[in-house]
């Protein structure tokens, strides 16, 4: 029986662990704070995938909209796997069970969402990752083959010979918040899943675990990166003074919400009263919007034009947000369609169906991550092959399934099906056992960081500059600014890692910066502009 150890503890991390529990592994999930702290708990959409295998042409009709919105830099091979892969994937979470809303007649109610030619993605009302996240956490947590190590903060993964990436890791340095101290943890393979990088950025969607710890240990174990620069901004994010971005699912565009911005909300009421007078029915505030000058699809465009959209449009205005109307919609319809959503605005005096509720972009989402295989091994860094006994699952993967820009509701299928096949591949290829005995953390003559000031000061300005200089829209003057300024903060962060124990604070304001400078660095790179990429001195 090996002994495998599983970073993170969202829909990629627990499915794959419990799938290889279920083969007779030792499984020890890693998580930073508790095991329902993750991304996957945060998502409202759901998950896009066509159960019927006999139909093609939906199959067809989801592949091609998912290379649509990847904007030619997709991998056709993996994003038809990935759905070919759906149905089977999707009904094991069933199985385990994940209850998605169904219809009068007993069949799953699907929903559509930006960028998607017809109905296909499975939800939850508006809070499909909860409820993915309840079932799967409920199930590992009742299995015998599961170990949980909660509040336990992974620093760096341990390399079966050091230096070395082609002869693989053997286990995990740990911090453990409760007694402040590193453990070594053994492991014959291990799986990074690990989530995104939202915490770079002062407005985001993310919860506080999205520090890019993963990219991080795995870049320093000789890892490679790709596609960093492709992080998707949210375009409908709650936009309300002092409070957190919240994330507006893109269903509720789906069935029939429509961004606007002052202009034309004035302008369309305006209509519905000339029209009231005249007992004609109230006109589509689609046609008064102001992303219908970016594609023809408006509001129900992909999300990368959508963020651009409203970016330039709050840019022209001055405003500091848009607006998503659905007062044209059933108000009862929506508010049991949405509850989540409803229960949110309740705190602010909102209302689904009634009232206007400002938004704005947020980051969301990192398109690029760690350089996997079909089993989702991360190739080295040289590009001459891959790291033994290592797996990248979910949002810290670039997986070539999104290309340039993710297409709403297809993160937790590709995070589904790549942690069931990093499962199999163990399964199937079980990793050597470890034989010697693992170094030990080091931090003789280290003290604990008394003065935490330096470490606040530097995150405050580390998410200013990504959020000022490496945002929706970029230009080469910004990102060459922030790579000084990160550069700057490296060579500090630096010398307070060699000097001090770790802790949680230092821990992921290191990988944090080390994560910007790859972000901006992959932006420097490129010469054209796709997807999530938007420099204007490429236009």
């Amino acid at each position: 029986m090996s002994k495998i150890a599983i970073i993170g503890s969202g829909i990629a991390g627990l499915f794959s662990a419990i799938k290889l529990a279920n083969s007779n592994h030792e499984v020890v999930i890693i998580t930073k704070q508790r095991i329902k702290d993750s991304s996957t708990n945060w998502a409202q959409g759901g998950i896009a995938g066509i159960l019927d295998k006999t139909n093609s042409n939906g199959k067809s009709a989801h592949i091609a909209d998912t290379l649509q919105s990847g904007d030619g830099l997709c991998d056709e091979t993996v994003v038809r796997e990935v759905i070919e892969h759906a149905a089977d994937c999707i009904n094991e979470l069933v199985n385990i069970g994940v209850q998605f809303e169904r219809d009068h007649e007993g069949g799953f109610k699907l929903a559509k969402e930006g960028g998607h030619s017809e109905r296909r993605i499975l939800h939850a009302k508006d809070a499909t990752g909860r409820e993915i996240e309840r079932a799967l956490s409920d199930s590992a947590k009742q299995h015998q083959n599961i170990t949980l190590m909660k509040n336990t903060l992974a620093v760096d993964l341990i390399q079966r010979e050091h230096g070395d990436p082609s002869k693989g890791v053997c286990g995990v340095w740990c911090y453990d918040q409760s007694t402040k101290q590193v453990v070594t943890l053994a492991a014959d393979a291990v799986i990074i899943a690990t989530g995104g990088v939202g915490q770079l950025w002062a407005k985001t969607t993310n919860p506080s675990v999205a520090t890019g710890d993963g990219i991080a240990m795995a870049f320093r174990c000789g890892a490679a990166v790709k596609d960093m620069a492709f992080i998707q901004f949210h375009p409908t994010a709650l936009s309300i003074e002092d409070g957190r971005p919240f994330l507006i699912t893109e269903a509720l565009r789906g069935e029939g919400g429509v961004i606007l911005d002052e202009i034309g909300i004035n302008s369309w009421r305006a209509e519905c009263k000339q029209r009231l007078t005249s007992n004609l029915p109230p006109p589509n505030p689609e046609k008064y919007s102001f992303t219908r000058k970016f594609s023809d699809l408006g509001s129900m465009a992909t999300r990368d034009i959508v963020a651009r959209a409203i970016d330039e449009n709050l840019k022209q205005t001055g405003n500091k947000q848009a607006y998503l109307i659905t007062s044209h919609l059933d108000k009862a319809m929506l508010q049991t369609s949405f509850p989540n959503i409803q229960a949110h605005l309740d705190k602010y005096g909102l209302s689904l169906g009634l009232d206007d509720l400002p938004i704005s972009p947020a980051a969301h989402y990192i398109v690029g991550g760690l350089d996997v295989d079909k089993y989702g091994r991360p190739r080295t860094a040289m590009k001459d092959g891959i790291i033994p006994h290592l797996y990248a699952i979910g949002e810290v993967a670039c997986t070539g399934m999104h290309g340039a820009n993710r297409l709403a509701s297809n993160s937790l299928l590709e995070a589904v099906v790549f942690a069931d096949k990093a499962a199999n591949h163990i399964v199937s290829n079980p990793p050597n056992s470890i034989s010697h005995q693992l170094p030990q953390w080091r931090a003789d003559g280290l003290a604990a960081l008394n003065e935490h000031a330096p470490i606040v000061n530097d995150l405050t300005m580390l998410k200013d500059t990504m959020s000022s200089e490496v945002g929706i829209v970029r230009n080469n003057l910004r990102l060459n600014r922030a790579l000084r300024r990160i550069k700057l903060l490296d060579k500090e962060i630096d010398i307070i890692w060699k000097s001090s124990t770790p802790s949680r604070d230092i821990v992921e304001l290191r990988n944090l910066i080390l994560v910007a400078n790859l972000v901006i660095e992959d932006a420097i790179n490129r010469t054209e502009n796709r997807g999530l990429h938007y420099n204007t001195d490429l236009v």
